[in-house]
């Protein structure tokens, strides 16, 4: 995540919530679990392989495609190395 960023519960939505300066993005539960594995440690294609071991079916390009477009927000930051 950016340093900006937060990703908390929401009690009154009972939804993982991305919190920002004068923002907050409701997500839905795979945007929630995407994001739980971006933690620093998980590459794109760990992420896709935990998921798909949890549901059996992940579509790699729709997960490519959640992270490029939160990348582009600067939602999430790319880690070096």
């Amino acid at each position: 995540m950016a340093h900006h960023v937060r990703l908390t519960f929401c009690r009154t939505r009972q939804r993982q919530t991305l919190q920002l300066p004068e923002t907050v993005v409701v997500l839905n539960g795979s945007g929630a679990d995407i994001l739980e594995l971006c933690d620093g440690r998980h590459t794109v294609a760990e992420i896709v392989a935990e998921l798909g071991a949890r549901y059996r079916t992940v579509p790699d390009d729709e997960v490519r495609r959640f992270l490029t477009r939160l990348i582009a927000r600067r939602y999430l930051e790319i880690a070096d190395g």
